[in-house]
């Protein structure tokens, strides 16, 4: 299904888009990806959902990436009393060990990892940093500590430590068994939760064991210290804004972005902006002026994707937000400052023979009257290369894998097609242009760059470029039959 822009959109699935309608209406108001989120919802329902996906693919023939998103160590205080108890600045509060409930005075903390990397002068936040604790005093099973910032503390809240690296597994018990699952059930991308190091991917990989590829969450302050380690085990890269935007002040969440936005770019692979993008229309129909221009800003930046979470998994209004971020993204990217940033903004390095083929590609192309990029890739690597490049004219990504068509329709830019086993270049070239013309990329009077590798179905062989007329002539010419 041929968009009017190159940035893609991720859509949560959830209470409020879990039926055959609602799910086909998000993909043609513009969803090319569905998040499938492990912290909510059955193995059944989650199976259920996952079933719509591929029938509604089948039935529009456009390819669809899921992602499954696991939910990561959840660390939580412990039941109070009370229920709800109010915490006063430069007041002082316990954490601990015991199974007592809480009060006004301490509360369990039922993760010993914690105590053991903590610190004196190390920070707690609670209840999405809301309240935040000091370390003045700890030991093997409790932390003494200073309330800088008080507030309502309640049951089982949610606990960052953002101070320190947690010697904590990334995969719980439940990530693991959730991994095997939906692993098993058939997805294109596994999103890592509470990433702090590149062990933690390469923990998983070995788990996923080539069944999905790997998307690492950046929502630790660790993970950005890391991110370049990250980044080189990863297979693509999620912004995850909202943890990030506890555990750090909130001021330095902007730089952060852009710079992972841009070194994902540089190497590659497919990066998402996530959380709260349009948060306002869970209750409301129309975002507020603000909203839109944080969508903006991750278009203008270069991501490949945007994400809605709860704007489409539980909000009133999901088609409709979906609506807005295509809507946002086809005026954004019509903007003659748009095109400017792009180009801008290469700064990839070309080492390698596929690099100058796609690089010559989008040149030839920007020059030329040439209409599309077709480019034959059989795992996804000469697609992520040539949309590195952010080239004026859309990318054709030609596969004979159906998973690897999947994969990259998350990726800025493509256009996904199955084109069958390939095992001459003039087959190829009668594929793209067949395509293009399918796509409505290009009539019969006009052209389009086509790369491959020859020999065919051999990964990392792009050697080949091609200039093709989209006329019968030439089609019959190559392919008689």
């Amino acid at each position: 299904m041929r968009r009017q822009r190159n940035i893609k959109i991720v859509a949560t699935l959830g209470p409020s888009s879990s039926d055959y309608e609602t799910i086909k209406a998000l993909h043609l108001a513009g969803a090319d990806v569905f998040r499938l989120n492990m912290s909510h919802g059955t193995h059944e329902e989650i199976a259920e959902r996952h079933k719509i996906i591929r029938q509604i693919e089948a039935e529009l023939d456009s390819p669809i990436a899921i992602l499954a998103d696991l939910q990561g160590p959840k660390l939580r205080v412990g039941p109070f009393e009370n229920g709800v108890e109010e915490l006063t600045e430069n007041g002082k509060f316990r954490l601990d060990l015991k199974d007592d409930v809480g009060t006004k005075a301490r509360v369990q903390l039922p993760h010993p990892e914690i105590f053991q990397a903590l610190h004196e002068g190390a920070h707690l936040l609670i209840n999405d940093g809301k309240i935040k604790l000091m370390v003045e005093k700890c030991g093997p099973d409790f932390a003494d500590c200073l309330v800088v910032n008080g507030g309502e503390i309640s049951d089982r809240k949610g606990v960052n430590v953002p101070d320190v690296i947690l010697p904590l597994a990334a995969l719980s018990e439940k990530d693991r068994a959730d991994l095997d699952f939906i692993c098993d059930l058939g997805i294109d991308w596994l999103a890592l939760s509470f990433v702090q190091r590149a062990e933690d991917i390469l923990e998983a990989r070995k788990l996923i064991a080539g069944r999905a590829s790997v998307m690492s969450k950046i929502e630790k302050p660790s993970a950005v210290k890391s991110f370049d380690d990250i980044l080189e085990v990863s297979d693509g890269v999620m912004v995850a804004r909202g943890d990030l935007g506890v555990e750090l002040p909130v001021q330095n969440v902007p730089p952060i972005q852009k710079r992972l936005v841009r070194k994902c770019r540089a190497a590659a692979k497919p990066v998402i902006v996530a959380t709260q993008m349009l948060e306002s229309m869970i209750e409301s129909p129309m975002p507020t002026r603000a909203e839109v221009s944080d969508v903006a800003t991750a278009i203008y930046e270069g991501s490949d994707a945007i994400m809605l979470s709860a704007e489409s998994a539980a909000g009133q209004f999901p088609i409709q937000a979906v609506e807005t971020m295509n809507n946002v993204a086809i005026e954004v990217e019509s903007d003659p400052t748009y095109t400017e940033v792009m180009e801008a903004s290469r700064r990839a390095k070309r080492n390698s023979v596929a690099d100058g083929i796609v690089s010559a590609a989008r040149e030839i192309a920007e020059t030329t009257d040439i209409k599309a990029i077709c480019c034959f890739t059989q795992t996804g690597t000469t697609a992520l290369l040539t949309a590195r490049e952010r080239p004026r004219v859309p990318i054709i990504a030609l596969s004979s894998e159906i998973e690897t068509a999947r994969r990259l329709a998350l990726t800025w830019g493509t256009n996904c097609v199955l084109s069958g086993n390939k095992t001459r270049f003039k087959e190829a070239v009668v594929s793209a242009v067949r395509a293009a013309l399918a796509e409505g990329l290009a009539n019969e009077t006009e052209q389009v760059v086509i790369t491959a590798g020859v020999p065919f179905n051999i990964t990392g062989t792009t050697n080949i470029l091609r200039v093709a007329p989209c006329n019968e002539r030439m089609i019959y010419a190559m392919d008689p039959e």
